[in-house]
């Protein structure tokens, strides 16, 4: 590959990747300005309480993510294939699939709230607070389910600046109407989860009717049969295997989040703002190999598997790169960080530790990432979601099985050792890819 080669690859990934990093960062700043507006505003006990119901959303969020991470890769191999009739298909049948779906499930966990929150072992001193923000957080769930589907047929499009546009506009609303139903009205926690709705809803009825003024691809009528069955037997199939991944991964999250709240609540808030920080941090290497996974995925539609070794080459040796910048940053300046959500000294203390122990293995997180891009560019979800469940049954089982002489810094410890596993896995799949096309070569 030449130097030119490279260079065109890494300009096409860049392009593609940054609004995706700059629409991840801007997602994250809807939590972000809820806890960070609660937690200097009403104190710490409201900043754990928005924490502790952190994983029962992300069980939400991460689920529809994952189905669509199936749908994006779906829309690019059509696109990359010259198959762009079938968009509004596609768009049309989970646009109302998954929107009905979640709307069914978001239902059901605002009549859960009090149970899900008791499974959770979340603290007495918290837990009333906690149930008030879920209640109103859960209504904004079907229009991210909306959300997605569009953004991931904008993905496939290769127009990631859509989506930039559509969270940036989101995140603006979530902020303003943060400070003033919290600060202003003295709403509490409850403002802060009425500022994220509303924000969600703007977000989506913006994707939406841009996107469907811009690509004439991304229009569909209303009508009484609108579910296809090819393209849902299609979308299934490749969206399934990452949702699945996902949602273990979020009840694995759940199981986690429980083991954390038995250190009590200025743990939980320590290090629940922690992964509020590292969960910016690490979006540089999440959406690179998002951004791997399209292009590799519009090569392979087009029958070039040439390039798509190149793209993964380039990503790769990009993502290394990325992640050291990253680890370059966090350990000086994590601690900082958290210090500005209004924790006390002791929470910050906690929570600075964490990162000196976590950041060292960015490096291991993104060459996964590079790699996984690549294997679902190429179709190859299955696998992918299996690692990942093996990944976080491996942080599960080692978090429970040293706690009792590792105490609270095992947290970052097990999963900096998780992260080695799901590399290893990888690189199996990718030895074992590579000696079978050696093998396919030789037979013909």
């Amino acid at each position: 590959m030449t130097r030119t080669e490279q260079k065109n690859i890494a300009i096409v990934l860049i392009k593609f990747s940054l609004p995706l990093i700059l629409s991840g960062i801007l997602q994250q700043l809807y939590n972000w300005a809820d806890a960070f507006v609660v937690g200097n505003v009403d104190g710490e006990l409201s900043l754990a309480a928005v924490g502790a119901t952190t994983s029962i959303v992300n069980f939400f969020i991460l689920t529809i993510t994952g189905f669509t991470l199936g749908l994006s890769i779906l829309f690019a191999q059509k696109y990359g294939g010259g198959k762009t009739e079938r968009f509004p298909k596609i768009l049309a049948t989970f646009s109302v699939a998954l929107g009905g779906v979640y709307l069914i499930l978001a239902a059901a966990g605002i009549c859960l709230v009090p149970v899900l929150l008791r499974i959770m072992n979340t603290s007495d001193d918290i837990i009333h607070l906690a149930e008030g923000y879920l209640r109103i957080v859960f209504i904004g769930i079907p229009f991210l389910a909306v959300y997605n589907v569009f953004s991931a047929a904008l993905r496939g499009l290769g127009d990631s600046r859509t989506p930039f546009l559509a969270v940036f506009i989101s995140a603006m609303v979530n902020i303003v109407l943060d400070i003033w139903f919290v600060a202003g009205l003295d709403w509490n926690v409850q403002g802060a989860a009425a500022a994220t709705v509303l924000s969600q809803v703007a977000m989506t009825l913006f994707l939406v009717l841009y996107s469907r003024k811009k690509y004439p691809l991304l229009r569909f009528e209303l009508k009484r049969r609108m579910l296809d069955k090819e393209m849902l037997i299609q979308g299934v199939r490749l969206g399934i295997p990452p949702m699945i991944q996902s949602g273990i991964h979020a009840l694995g999250s759940l199981v986690l989040q429980n083991f954390m709240n038995g250190f009590g609540s200025r743990t939980v808030a320590a290090i629940t703002t922690a992964y509020r920080v590292d969960s910016i941090v690490i979006l540089p290497m999440t959406n690179l190999g998002a951004g791997i996974s399209t292009l590799v995925a519009q090569s392979y539609g087009a029958g070039d598997i040439k390039r798509t070794r190149k793209i993964f080459a380039v990503g790769a040796l990009m993502m290394a790169l990325v992640s050291l910048m990253m680890t370059g940053l966090v350990i000086p300046f994590g601690g900082r960080l958290i210090a500005l959500f209004g924790v006390g000294s002791e929470a910050v203390a906690i929570g600075s530790a964490f990162f000196t122990r976590l950041a060292a293995f960015y490096v291991v997180y993104g060459l996964a990432a590079a790699i996984r891009g690549y294997i679902e560019g190429l179709g190859d979800v299955t696998y992918s979601s299996i690692t990942g469940i093996l990944s976080l049954l491996s942080r599960i089982i080692l978090s429970y099985a040293c706690v009792s002489f590792l105490g609270d810094r095992i947290i970052a410890y097990a999963e900096a050792f998780s992260w080695v596993f799901l590399l290893l896995l990888y690189i199996f799949r990718l030895i074992w890819k590579y000696r079978q096309e050696k093998t396919e070569q030789a037979a013909k």
